[in-house]
C-alpha cells in the first residue's frame, strides 16, 4: 500500500526506489499468505491461520514492513513542504478502499468482516502522522513505548465494540484482519524516526539513488509501486479462480 505523501525526491520520477522494493515485498508476502488462506477456506489445505505461530507470526512480519515502510515514507515525503492536495487525494482513497473492504467482506462472511484493518490503520495512522512529522528522537523513544505498553496492558474496556480500533483488547476479535492502533503505530514512528537518522547521517542518496539492476528487485519495485491496487485486487481474483475450479470439478 502506497501510504507515502511524495512530493518532489532526487529521483526523476519523484519516488523512492528503495522504499517501493521493501513495500514491494510486504505486497508479494501478502499474497502469498492470502493464496494459503483461500486454500483453506475452500478446502484445498488444512492450515490453522487462528492458532499456528508460523502463520502468526508471518502475518506480523508482513504488517511490521508496511508498517515501518510507511513511516519512512511519510517522513520521506514530508521533510519539506508537505503537498496538501495530494495528501488529501491519497486519504481519500484510502477512505474509500477501506470502506469498500469492510463492506465487501461483510457480504462475503458478516461473522469475521474485516472493520479495522490495515488499510483502516493506515488511513489513521496518516492523519495521526503529521503531528509527528517534525519530531526526531522523540519518535523513536514514543514509537518504543507504543510497542512496550501493548505487551504489558490489556484492559476489557477496550474489548468494547467502538473501542477495539484503539488495541489493548484482552483477546482477538473475530475479524480476518485486526491491525489496531496499538502497536502498530509504535511502528510507524519508528519509521519515520528512522528515516531521518539514515538521511541526518548521510544516508540519503540509499533512499533517492538507489538502483534496481535484476528482476527480481524489478518486480518487487512494480508491486510496491501499483500496491494499492494490487491490495484490492488479488482476494477478488483469488476466489473467482477459486470458485471457477470449484465449478469445472463439478
Amino acid at each position: 500500500m502506497n501510504t507515502g505523501i511524495e512530493i518532489k525526491s532526487a529521483t526523476k520520477s519523484g519516488r523512492y526506489p528503495l522504499i517501493d522494493v521493501l513495500r514491494g515485498s510486504a505486497i508479494i508476502m501478502m499474497i502469498v499468505f492470502h493464496f494459503c488462506f483461500d486454500l483453506s477456506t475452500f478446502g484445498y489445505a488444512d492450515f490453522d491461520f487462528y492458532n499456528s505461530r508460523f502463520w502468526i507470526n508471518f502475518q506480523i512480519l508482513i504488517v511490521s514492513i508496511f508498517t515501518f515502510v510507511m513511516g519512512m515514507s511519510f517522513h520521506l515525503a514530508n521533510r519539506g513542504q508537505i503537498n496538501w492536495r495530494r495528501y488529501f487525494k491519497r486519504l481519500a482513497l484510502l477512505g474509500v478502499c477501506a470502506g469498500l473492504i469492510t463492506i465487501s467482506t461483510y457480504i462475503v462472511n458478516s461473522e469475521r468482516f474485516i472493520y479495522f484493518g490495515i488499510l483502516h490503520f493506515i488511513f489513521l495512522a496518516s492523519l495521526l502522522a503529521l503531528l509527528f512529522v517534525k519530531l526526531y528522537w522523540s519518535n523513536l523513544v514514543i514509537g518504543s513505548g507504543i510497542i512496550l505498553l501493548n505487551l504489558l496492558y490489556q484492559n476489557p474496556v477496550f474489548n468494547n465494540i467502538y473501542l477495539q480500533w484503539i488495541g489493548f483488547m484482552t483477546y482477538k476479535p473475530a475479524t480476518d484482519d485486526y491491525e489496531p492502533l496499538v502497536p502498530w503505530f509504535g511502528v510507524v514512528l519508528i519509521g519515520m524516526f528512522f528515516a531521518r537518522w539514515a538521511i541526518t547521517n548521510g544516508g540519503a542518496p540509499l533512499f533517492s539513488n538507489w538502483q534496481v539492476k535484476s528482476k527480481l528487485p524489478a518486480l518487487l519495485r512494480f508491486a510496491g509501486v501499483h500496491s494499492l491496487i494490487i491490495y484490492m485486487l488479488h482476494q477478488p481474483l483469488f476466489y473467482a479462480l477459486f470458485y471457477l475450479a470449484a465449478w469445472l470439478q463439478k
